[in-house]
């Protein structure tokens, strides 16, 4: 491969890689409650700037303004890298089918895009845990594979009322949806990792899954 290929795809990788960790890093429920409610979610419940929590501490219709701001930016991380993928990068690709350039881009900007909703640069490395944003990626990526994690993870969350428990399932069903979608391996290496995360974010979730202390969701959000 020409060295100025190899540079080109270094800059179309490294563009679309900040384009969406950017993007990831403005973490609606640290938005909501630090610069309107004036009381960082990360002080409460879990401590974790994600929906449940919340929900959880907050409730009310700014619970939409959070759900609004990470469905958003995972739609744009996601859609604007794959539609200039198709257009615009990746005309090295290094590969032998070219064809699916177009979907590692999604699945690429899909990864930073949940990185920055993690561990956002802006908010001190401390952001969510991806569930609401990553589920987003999903939909975005096939049909076929937000249909196994989402349909797993309602029917776990609703039938036992833990949403950790949904989302380890979404975590852990996403390689597999993804081979059996597209059966390709660097496809596949990209949902262990996008995969892995959120099982790592859920880390204590799992822990108190597994020891009985994990809390159900209920409709009834506490009062601040």
């Amino acid at each position: 491969m020409e060295r100025e290929t190899i540079f080109y795809l270094i800059l179309d990788f490294g563009g679309a890689a900040l384009f969406s960790y950017f993007w990831g890093c403005f973490n609606g429920a640290v938005i909501v409650s630090k610069y309107i409610l004036r009381d960082d979610i990360r002080t409460h419940g879990s401590g974790n700037a994600g929906l449940t929590n919340f929900y959880r501490t907050f409730g009310g219709g700014l619970t939409v303004v959070v759900i609004l701001c990470d469905v958003l930016k995972a739609i744009l991380a996601v859609g604007i890298v794959g539609f200039c993928a198709s257009k615009y990068f990746f005309d090295g690709w290094p590969f032998p089918y070219l064809p699916m350039a177009h979907v590692f881009s999604k699945y690429w900007a899909g990864l930073w895009c949940l990185l920055g909703h993690m561990f956002p640069c802006m908010f001190h490395f401390k952001g969510g845990k991806g569930i609401l944003s990553g589920g987003t990626i999903a939909i975005m990526l096939d049909w076929r594979i937000a249909l196994v994690v989402w349909g797993g993870f309602l029917v776990l969350a609703v039938v036992t009322r833990y949403v950790s428990l949904g989302s380890c399932w979404a975590g852990a069903s996403f390689p597999f949806a993804t081979w059996f979608v597209y059966q390709d391996v660097i496809l596949l290496v990209l949902s262990i990792v996008i995969g892995g995360l959120i099982l790592y974010m859920h880390r204590a979730n799992i822990h108190r899954l597994l020891t009985g202390t994990e809390n159900k969701f209920s409709l009834h959000h506490k009062k601040a």
